[in-house]
C-alpha cells in the first residue's frame, strides 16, 4: 500500500500594519498583576500574567521541566466548538442514490430517516487548544481551523470550568483566531509573549496542549528548523520542532525556557496523523501584529502592493546580469494598483522594500503586508541592469480583495518574437491562429509558439504550443530581426540564457531558456 505523507492540522476530528491595540498604556500584554472581582463581587480574585524569566539561562536544559510546567499549565485552555450541520435539503443532495432493489437502498433509507427532521443529527464537534493572553480582559488565542464554521465555541479552563466564548476575529491566511470570555471570577493566568526572532535551531522548547482531548499535556523538544514553508498560506514562516505534537494541540502555545510564548502549534507532517517528530508552529513575530489587529478591528488590515511576483532563479539572474539570485521578479502589475501608480513595471526585480532587503521572493509578501497602509515607502528595483529608486503608496489588501482587483490581469500590449535557436517554432498572431489557439483578445501583439522541440530546454521549462511570447530579455520585439538581435546581444555579453515573458491564457510569467541546448 502506498503511504502518502501529508501536512496535518491538529484538530481532534478527522501582510499587515502593526497597530497596537489600545487597551492600556502598558500595552495589550501587560505583565502587571490585576485585581478582578468575582461574580458575587464579595472578594477580589487575582488575575495575573506570568512574570519572566522563569529560568536564568535560556540555553541550558534544566534537570526537570516540572517547575515550569506547574506555572505554565494554567495558561492553556481546551477549545471545543459545535460545527453547523447541513440542512435536510443539503443532505438529500449529497447522499448517493442507488438503483431500485439495490441492497444499499434500504440501508441508506433507514440511515436518512434517523438523521433527517424528526431525528436530527447531533452537531459535530471540533477539539483543539488555546492559551490566555490577557487575564483581565479574557482574550484567548487559538487556530482559525479549530473554530472554523463553528456555531458555538466553549473554553474549558485549567480548573475544568467550561465557559462560552465569543469569536473576536480570525484570519485564514495565518490560521489565527482571537476569542474572548468573561474573566470575572475565573482566576485566569496569561502567558507572556517572547521574541521568536532570536530563537535558534537547537534551543529547548515546551509545547502544551490538549492532544486527543485528554487534558493539559506537556511535551519537550528542540527547535529543529526555522522559516519553514509548508505551502499552507502566503505568509508561511513556521518554526519546526521535534516536540511531540498531536491532534488537539492546534492553537496551543510553544514556550521557550523563559516561560514565554514563541510559537503557536499549528500543523504536523505525518503519514499516520500522529506525531513523528515534525511539528510546526506560527512564530510570535508573525502572530503578534495579526492578534493586535483582530482585537482592534475584528479583522486584518494588510498592506498591498499590487504585483504578481515569482522567484529569481539562477538562470533568470544570469540573463539579467545579476551577481546572484535575489529579489522578487515582477511578472505582472494589477491595473489601478499602488505599483502601477508608482511606476513599477513587469520585468522589474524588487531588491529592497521600505529599507528591507529582499533576499528571496517569499520575503516580499510579508514585508508588504506588515507595512502601514496609506504610507509612502521607498522601493529599489533593478530594471534593464540599472537600479532605480521609486516611491509607492501602500494600499489595503482586504479592500483590494473586496473590489475584485486581485483577480484582474494585466492587459498586454507589447510585441512578441521568434527564437529558433531555442527549438521553438513561432508565428505571428493572425486572426486564424488566434481562433485556432484560443488566444485571449486582450493580447494585442506577440509571437505565438506553434511547436516545441521535445529535446529542447524550452520543453524542459514547460513551454507549450499556444503560449505567446511577449518579450525577450525585457525588450519588446516587433520583428524577427529584433529577436535575432536580442539573442545576438545576449551572446555578445557572454550570457548563456535569454529571458522570455510568456503569456498562457492570461497567466503571465518569466521563463529563462538556455541558448542552443536543443538536442
Amino acid at each position: 500500500m502506498k503511504v502518502i505523507f501529508r501536512i496535518t492540522t491538529l484538530t481532534c476530528l478527522s501582510i499587515a500594519l502593526i497597530t497596537p491595540c489600545a487597551v492600556s498604556e502598558a500595552g495589550l500584554f501587560d505583565t502587571n498583576k490585576n485585581k478582578t472581582p468575582n461574580a458575587s463581587g464579595e472578594k477580589a480574585i487575582e488575575a495575573r500574567t506570568i512574570e519572566t524569566p522563569l529560568l536564568p539561562d535560556n540555553n541550558k536544559r534544566p534537570g526537570s521541566f516540572a517547575d515550569m510546567a506547574e506555572i505554565l499549565l494554567p495558561t492553556v485552555v481546551n477549545i471545543s466548538s459545535t460545527v453547523k450541520i447541513p440542512e435536510a435539503e443539503e443532505m438529500e443532495n449529497v447522499v448517493p442514490h442507488f438503483p431500485e432493489g439495490s441492497p444499499f437502498e434500504d440501508f441508506f433509507e433507514r440511515f436518512m430517516d434517523q438523521q433527517l427532521p424528526g431525528n436530527p443529527m447531533m452537531p459535530s464537534s471540533s477539539l483543539g487548544s488555546g492559551f490566555v493572553i490577557d487575564a483581565e480582559k479574557g482574550y484567548i488565542i487559538t487556530n482559525n481551523h479549530v473554530i472554523k464554521d463553528a456555531e458555538e465555541v466553549r473554553v474549558t479552563l485549567h480548573n475544568d470550568a467550561t465557559v462560552e466564548a465569543e469569536i473576536i476575529g480570525r484570519d485564514e491566511k495565518t490560521d489565527l483566531a482571537v476569542l474572548k470570555i468573561d474573566p470575572t471570577g475565573k482566576n485566569l493566568t496569561a502567558a507572556p509573549f517572547g521574541d521568536s526572532d532570536i530563537i535558534r535551531v537547537g534551543d529547548w522548547i515546551l509545547a502544551i496542549g490538549n492532544p486527543f482531548g485528554l487534558g493539559g499535556t506537556v511535551t519537550a523538544g528542540i527547535i529543529s528548523a526555522r522559516a519553514r514553508d509548508i505551502n499552507s498560506g502566503p505568509y508561511d514562516d513556521y518554526l519546526q520542532t521535534d516536540a511531540s505534537i498531536n491532534r488537539g494541540n492546534s492553537g496551543g502555545p510553544m514556550f521557550n525556557l523563559q516561560g514565554e510564548v514563541i510559537g503557536i502549534n499549528t500543523a504536523i507532517f505525518s503519514p499516520t496523523g500522529g506525531s513523528v517528530g515534525i511539528g510546526f508552529a506560527i512564530p510570535m513575530a508573525l502572530a503578534k501584529p495579526i492578534i493586535n489587529q483582530l482585537i482592534e478591528y475584528g479583522h486584518t488590515r494588510r498592506g498591498w502592493l499590487g504585483v504578481r511576483i515569482q522567484s529569481v532563479t539562477d538562470e533568470i539572474a544570469e540573463s539579467l546580469g545579476l551577481d546572484k539570485a535575489r529579489g522578487a521578479l515582477v511578472a505582472s502589475i494589477t491595473p489601478g494598483g499602488p505599483a502601477e501608480s508608482a511606476g513599477i513595471e513587469a520585468g522589474d526585480i524588487i531588491l529592497e522594500f521600505n529599507g528591507t532587503k529582499i533576499d528571496e521572493m517569499k520575503r516580499l509578501p510579508r514585508v508588504v503586508a506588515e507595512t502601514k497602509i496609506e504610507t509612502d515607502v521607498p522601493v529599489t528595483v533593478l530594471r534593464k541592469g540599472e537600479e532605480r529608486k521609486l516611491t509607492v503608496k501602500i494600499g489595503e489588501l482586504e479592500k483590494a480583495e473586496e473590489n475584485g482587483l486581485l483577480d484582474s490581469q494585466t492587459q498586454l500590449t507589447r510585441k512578441g518574437t521568434e527564437l529558433e535557436e531555442l527549438g521553438i517554432a513561432l508565428s505571428e498572431l493572425t486572426g486564424d491562429l488566434r481562433n485556432e489557439y484560443s488566444v485571449d483578445e486582450t493580447i494585442e501583439n506577440g509571437i505565438l509558439i506553434t511547436d516545441v522541440n521535445p529535446a529542447s530546454d524550452a520543453a524542459t521549462r514547460g513551454l507549450i504550443e499556444g503560449d505567446v511570447i511577449v518579450e525577450i530579455n525585457q525588450t519588446a520585439v516587433n520583428t524577427v530581426a529584433d529577436v535575432k538581435k536580442a539573442v545576438a546581444d545576449a551572446k555578445a555579453q557572454k550570457r548563456t540564457t535569454v529571458l522570455l515573458l510568456v503569456n498562457r491564457s492570461s497567466d503571465v510569467r518569466f521563463v529563462a531558456i538556455k541558448i542552443g541546448e536543443n538536442e
